[in-house]
């Protein structure tokens, strides 16, 4: 696999959405092992900046975002950037991104994404 697979955001989507109608999260590592690669902090920092390709997209189209599905192994919360901008601004959050607060926001997020996709 290249690179160009984490850039690849069909791809990418197709997996976010099987995972939300399957009503589970991701690992950064998963995904990128379901892309061909091995978790480096590069690749996930490239893999970010996908997921806010496919959020942008979903926004528009009217869907709920998937990057929420996309979780850290050790705390199962979304990265830092994930917190950042407009998502905090949209969902009215302003504490922590992680701990007990964050994680009932993700859970609630990651909920509509399952709900949605659940029958599609």
């Amino acid at each position: 696999m290249t690179d160009s697979s984490i850039a690849d955001v069909a791809r990418v989507r197709a997996l976010l959405v099987e995972a939300a109608r399957e009503g589970r999260a991701m690992s950064y590592s998963e995904l990128l092992g379901a892309l061909g690669h091995r978790f480096t902090r590069p690749k996930m920092r490239a893999m970010c900046k996908t997921l806010d390709i496919i959020d942008e997209a979903a926004i528009v189209a009217g869907e709920p975002e998937l990057a929420v599905l996309v979780v850290r192994e050790s705390d199962r919360l979304p990265g830092q950037g994930w917190w950042g901008g407009a998502r905090a601004f949209v969902l009215g959050y302003d504490g922590p991104w992680t701990g007990p607060r964050a994680a009932k926001l993700v859970r609630e997020q990651q909920q509509v994404a399952f709900d949605y996709w659940a029958d599609r």
